[in-house]
């Protein structure tokens, strides 16, 4: 990655989350701690952040809308949504959640021909417009500001009326007996609509979300047909997965 496509993807978490931590930001980038700690330094002379020991912290509001229009997936983001894609075909509806990893999976569907996309997130919505002629039908609903995505009653509705082959969602937590687990509780319950309508659910969860359990639960393992993970996902919780029928993809 190139030192502007860092300091780019440095800018838009900062705007989104509104502090960074060093070593998270070194191994997303994959990039050593001294290269990191240069781009910070760039960003704080042009005003951008602030340095603080371990990290940095905005200058400026949090802002959902500019965050959404400026992110960047990282290298490892972008590995997992291509191999998310690639459990696609052509022909297929699908719905795909909100989060940040779900714009490196929308990267990827934007290549496929003859897709319809359904979502709730607002970031999907604006790439797969933007860059592709693949049909997308966004839900209604009320936003979500930190999840950048529609909820409540309205998106829901919207779910039921519709069709899709498999879904495509993210997860807060993966833990075994404790299953999957988010932390926005409107979200949530989207997320169940989702499970109890879809033939087939795809999870994306990197490997900081393995062992981790969030405040909400969502479902139990069984819920899941295919995790889409790193290469750092613990090979004992895998194991385990794969025992209980679950396919684990890595990239």
């Amino acid at each position: 990655m190139l030192a502007i496509e860092r300091r780019q993807a440095i800018a838009s978490l900062i705007r989104k989350q509104s502090s960074v931590r060093l070593k998270d930001l070194s191994k997303r980038l994959e990039a050593s701690a001294s290269t990191i700690r240069r781009d910070l330094e760039h960003l704080e002379q042009q005003g951008v952040l602030k340095r603080i020991h371990g990290g940095a912290v905005s200058l400026e509001p949090t802002s959902t809308s500019a965050a959404m229009q400026t992110e960047t997936p990282s290298p490892h983001e972008m590995r997992m949504g291509a191999a998310a894609a690639n459990l696609v075909a052509e022909g297929e509806t699908i719905f795909v959640g909100s989060g940040s990893i779900m714009l490196a999976v929308a990267h990827h569907i934007a290549q496929k021909r003859d897709i319809t996309v359904v979502t709730n997130a607002l970031n999907v919505a604006t790439y797969l417009t933007t860059h592709s002629e693949l049909p997308v039908i966004l839900t209604g609903g009320q936003v979500d500001r930190s999840e950048g995505a529609l909820v409540g009653h309205l998106a829901e509705l919207t779910l039921r009326e519709l069709r899709a082959d498999r879904a495509i969602i993210g997860v807060k937590g993966i833990q075994i007996p404790d299953g999957l687990t988010g932390d926005s509780l409107p979200d949530v319950r989207l997320v169940r609509t989702v499970l109890d309508l879809m033939p087939e659910v795809i999870v994306m969860a990197d490997s900081h979300k393995w062992g981790h359990v969030g405040p909400a639960f969502l479902a139990p393992l069984d819920a899941v047909d295919v995790i889409v993970t790193d290469l750092d996902a613990p090979p004992a919780m895998v194991w385990d997965l794969t025992e209980l029928g679950i396919k684990t993809v890595q990239a």
